[in-house]
């Protein structure tokens, strides 16, 4: 039976490459494109997907490291993250692992840089830290643009961590989100598929002809 050759290694990152540009592109139109909030919003398919400029100070959902110097911690943090991204992607290839699982982790690396690259430049590149950053390295707020308006409105006082804040179902991402959300979401669909070499049994290694002689 012929193995099927998979792609040099070079080429998931270059998927990861392929999302950082994407990401960045977008991220440039719409700023030097669009009006920050809602009054620059535009409507792409119908009244539910829409354009929507806004910059993210912290994590998903606008949340925030509630301590001093928060935003550099969480930034130190998706530094990381990127290069342990970076080399279990090569960890899993030398595995020979599914290609499907190669090209998601390519994905949500890209993904990762795709904001790293917001968080560590943007406060000096588009001057978006915020006012009492200490700081504009390290301090970049997001740029995020698509918005899914499903729904939006108060939440009730008693529903835990976003009791009594206003906001919208779905939050506003962008390429970076949706590229890591596709590949934990794709990830999750399939593990079975992707993982299952880690359930077979290594098989003995068949003896040579000298060997069974020699026995």
């Amino acid at each position: 039976m012929i193995e099927e050759k998979k792609p040099a290694v070079y080429v998931y990152y270059l998927i990861s490459l392929g999302v950082i540009a994407l990401d960045q592109i977008v991220k440039m139109v719409v700023h030097f494109n669009m009006e920050l909030g809602s009054r620059g919003q535009i409507k792409i398919f119908g009244d539910w997907f829409k354009l929507h400029y806004l910059t993210n100070p912290g994590m998903a959902f606008g949340m925030e490291i509630g301590m001093e110097n928060g935003k550099l911690v969480l930034t130190l943090f998706r530094l990381a993250a990127m290069f342990a991204i970076g080399y279990y992607l090569f960890l899993l290839y030398k595995k020979q692992s599914n290609t499907g699982l190669l090209i998601c982790v390519a994905m949500i690396l890209g993904g990762a840089i795709g904001n790293l690259v917001d968080s560590i430049f943007y406060g000096v590149w588009l001057d978006n830290a915020p006012f009492d950053a200490p700081m504009p390295w390290f301090y970049g707020q997001v740029v995020d643009m698509f918005y899914i308006d499903i729904w939006e409105g108060r939440i009730a006082d008693w529903v835990p961590i976003f009791g009594g804040d206003y906001m919208a179902l779905w939050p506003v991402f962008n390429v970076a989100d949706a590229a890591i959300f596709l590949g934990i979401t794709f990830i999750l669909i399939f593990q079975k598929r992707y993982f299952s070499h880690l359930d077979e049994e290594p098989q003995p290694r068949p003896e040579t002809d000298q060997e069974v002689l020699e026995s």
